[in-house]
């Protein structure tokens, strides 16, 4: 028969579930910047650089543009961005930029993805160098009139969120089956003797043996002991024509 063919005649089905469970690998950079007034000056498009680090399987860094990244916003902003620092593509992720508030009010500056509805998804970096960020971040007047400003110094913390997804499956197990060891056990217990209840009597020696190991055996010893025919009380066989070497 065809598999579908011999489906259809046993009437058995095959049944199998999975489970698709996207969930993101979470880490954060803290990332301080001292002498921001000197970093002043570099011209739009010009940045400084966290350290990178590693979230998700991927490289990462911070950009700070303290003349904005745009040349057209005359440095009037400063910006923020997250770049993918290592080799990837299509790299779907989240992402929350905090710029700490030095006066220990709490008043932190927060844009964040996480803990909201995304009508649009995670965002996609397509490959190595793309960036994630605010070019009009801050503007850069209030900026250094602000409690983010303290001692010449900015601090931020950056989170990324990697979008993983993985295929959960039913727990399979396996249970490994040791080779078998019949053969040995069956010899014991034709050299111990146990239990035995037949005699073959060859020439002038005797051998034990079990009927019921000879019976699953033979189809021939099997009628003898317990057929319709047979003699199950039968305890001895004598064999006049074989050499007990070679019965044995």
């Amino acid at each position: 028969f065809a598999f579908d063919e011999m489906m259809a005649v046993t009437g058995e089905t095959l049944d199998s579930s999975s489970r698709s469970v996207n969930e993101t690998v979470k880490g954060s950079h803290h990332f301080t910047i001292c002498g921001y007034s000197l970093a002043k000056g570099m011209g739009p498009g010009k940045y400084i650089s966290s350290d990178t680090f590693s979230i998700g399987g991927f490289d990462w860094a911070i950009y700070f543009y303290p003349d904005g990244k745009n040349p057209e916003d005359s440095s009037i902003y400063v910006s923020v961005f997250i770049a993918l620092a290592s080799e990837g593509t299509d790299v779907r992720a989240l992402f929350e930029l905090t710029l700490l508030d030095q006066s220990g009010n709490g008043k932190h500056k927060v844009h964040s993805h996480f803990d909201r509805a995304l009508e649009s998804g995670p965002y996609t970096l397509k490959y190595r160098g793309s960036m994630w960020g605010y070019k009009r971040f801050f503007k850069r007047s209030s900026l250094e009139a602000s409690d983010f400003l303290k001692d010449d110094s900015l601090a931020m913390n950056c989170t990324v969120g990697v979008v993983r997804t993985r295929i959960e499956r039913p727990m399979s197990y396996s249970v490994p089956i040791p080779p078998s060891d019949i053969g040995q056990n069956l010899m014991y217990l034709l050299d111990s003797e146990l239990e035995c209840d037949l005699d073959f009597e060859v020439g002038e020696e005797m051998f034990k043996a079990h009927k019921l190991v000879l019976a699953a055996r033979s189809p021939v010893f099997r009628a003898q002991f317990y057929g319709p025919v047979g003699n199950p009380h039968c305890d001895k066989v004598v064999l006049d024509d074989m050499e007990p070497l070679v019965f044995q």
